[in-house]
């Protein structure tokens, strides 16, 4: 069992000269900004309880050209009232060549969302503000620790359930604001 769990992942030195990582675009797919409770929200007193969830999702555009789509999603309650609810869908073409299948999907779930999330965040921060609210400043999400995690959770449902099946990587945050 161990022999299975440690492959070597390592690119041979060929394949490494010809690997390639490259931004071809990257946009935002989409935005949104609600306050469900406006102009009464604006009253309330005390602080916000504010979570984020991550998700992704990967489409294959052409050989080696992937469209790689990260939303942030950040909700804000006070009590039992949704102070505001921002979504941002930060998208980006990326060019992934010369990898091995696990590499390939290791550079997915990891360098193209480090890479998408600065610019959600961003766009998060100015939605806030401009929707009123006190800055809100979204803490840097580590995508290596969550791929790994996830893959290690995988592994250990695969063992259960016999099967080597899945994907999905998704992540929920708190913080106060």
């Amino acid at each position: 069992m161990a022999e299975e769990q440690n492959q070597d992942t390592s690119v041979n030195p060929q394949e490494e000269a010809s690997a390639q990582f490259q931004i071809q675009k990257l946009y935002a797919k989409d935005v949104s900004f609600e306050v469900p409770n406006a102009p009464q929200i604006f009253q309330d007193e005390g602080q916000a309880d504010v979570k984020m969830s991550l998700s992704q999702r990967v489409e294959t555009l052409a050989d080696d050209t992937y469209e790689v789509v990260l939303t942030v999603t950040v909700t804000a309650t006070t009590g039992e009232k949704t102070a505001y609810l921002a979504e941002v869908a930060q998208a980006g073409i990326f060019l992934v060549s010369g990898f091995n299948e696990q590499a390939t999907h290791a550079v997915m779930n990891t360098l193209c969302p480090t890479t998408l999330f600065p610019y959600a965040r961003h766009l998060i921060s100015s939605l806030v503000a401009d929707g009123g609210f006190p800055p809100l400043t979204l803490q840097p999400v580590n995508f290596d620790q969550l791929y790994a995690q996830r893959m290690q959770q995988m592994m250990q449902e695969q063992q259960a359930a016999g099967t080597d099946e899945g994907e999905t990587v998704a992540a929920e945050f708190s913080q106060k604001d």
